[in-house]
């Protein structure tokens, strides 16, 4: 929460609920991850909020930004980044939209298997391509494990065969899971990196690069370790397996760059029980799952809430959104403490919300607007 975010909202003519980003704290999150890893490279994950405002900052700024579809490989360009500052991370690519980025001038591709780098070699010719392994994602509130990703004893055959369907076998990557609050969690796949790099040496073939993913998180509900503290474990890391041969590096912070930056402003709606002797308050908000909250998954992200009374007792409550869906529940299995004074039509600010919010907004499920968005 910045006083510029409270200003703005203050002044806002109602129309319903909506996220604010502060720019300034976008900025000083950037130089705070340049200065904790200064020979690592920037590349903002730009699914965690693609808003235009945000990339021609970080553009501005001299980031490197990570992308997931071809659509945001034109908004990047659109923002000023060149080609050579786009990573295409997605391991799961349509053949035509790897030639289209390449068109587009990206030579920087991410692989977790032989058919992958096999489109690869036909749609974009002497790319680089790195390999993602699997990884340890223990103690992560948004854990990314077994969708993306191969076995580290599978890499080294991926990169082999990439160089020999000419392209450049430039290095590796992996994810520690999102919302890691263990700076020391990148130490094991740290590891297995480096056996790999021994392994392809071996074999003629010189990795250069190590991308060492997201993670870092964002202020929720829990205290996190500073920007600081992570930047010194990776190091000690590094140093402990590759010892003075550090490879290139690269992060791909998304929540870490923008998740505290953003505010949801929200509406209660209905404040009611499900029966006389239910000992819970269910509380609706106009905001739910398919509006913006959709980290509310299983309860994994729990943003902290705001409101005028938090003064007063509270409560545990259940949390649920407008849509006449039943899954639409936020906080039920782990009840949410909220003020007894608070009432419909009450104003909440959900804090956190800068990442991985306005993108996950449905078009119109329920007939429900997109969640609007402002940066200031």
């Amino acid at each position: 929460m910045t006083d510029r975010i409270l200003e703005f909202l203050r002044s806002r003519r109602e129309d319903g609920p909506c996220l604010v980003l502060d720019l300034e704290v976008v900025r000083d999150n950037y130089l705070a991850f340049a200065k904790a890893l200064p020979d690592t490279r920037v590349y903002y994950a730009v699914k965690a909020n693609p808003d235009p405002q945000i990339l021609e900052l970080l553009v501005q700024l001299g980031s490197s930004f990570d992308t997931a579809s071809l659509a945001e490989i034109q908004q990047v360009l659109a923002a000023g980044a060149g080609p050579e500052r786009i990573s295409y991370g997605n391991t799961i690519k349509k053949e035509r939209d790897i030639a289209r980025a390449y068109e587009l001038g990206v030579r920087l591709f991410a692989v977790d298997c032989e058919a992958e780098v096999e489109k690869i070699s036909r749609a974009a010719p002497g790319a680089r391509v790195f390999c993602r392994i699997l990884c340890d994602n223990n103690g992560a509130e948004w854990p990314l494990s077994r969708k993306f990703g191969c076995a580290p004893a599978m890499a080294a055959r991926v990169l082999e065969r990439a160089h020999s369907l000419g392209l450049v076998a430039y290095g590796l990557s992996f994810h520690v899971g999102s919302q890691q609050p263990n700076p020391k969690s990148w130490d094991r796949a740290l590891k297995a990196s480096a056996a790999i790099f021994r392994d392809l040496a071996e074999r003629g073939i010189g990795l250069q690069m190590v991308n060492l993913g997201g993670g870092f998180p964002a202020k929720y509900l829990k205290d996190m370790p500073a920007v600081k503290t992570y930047g010194q474990a990776i190091f000690r890391a590094l140093r402990k397996h590759f010892g003075n041969r550090i490879p290139e590096t690269i992060i791909e912070p998304g929540r870490g760059l923008v998740g505290n930056a953003g505010v949801i402003e929200a509406e209660v709606v209905l404040i009611s029980r499900k029966s006389d002797d239910d000992p819970l308050r269910w509380v609706y908000l106009d905001i739910g799952k398919f509006n913006g909250l959709a980290e509310t998954m299983d309860e994994m992200i729990r943003y902290p809430i705001r409101t005028p009374f938090d003064s007063d007792p509270m409560e545990p409550c259940v949390i649920a959104g407008p849509s006449c869906d039943s899954v639409d529940v936020l906080y039920e299995k782990q009840p949410y403490p909220l003020p007894v004074s608070l009432e419909i039509g009450s104003k909440v600010l959900i804090e956190g919300t800068g990442a991985y919010t306005a993108t996950y907004s449905s078009v119109s499920f329920n007939g429900f607007a997109p969640l609007k968005s402002y940066v200031i």
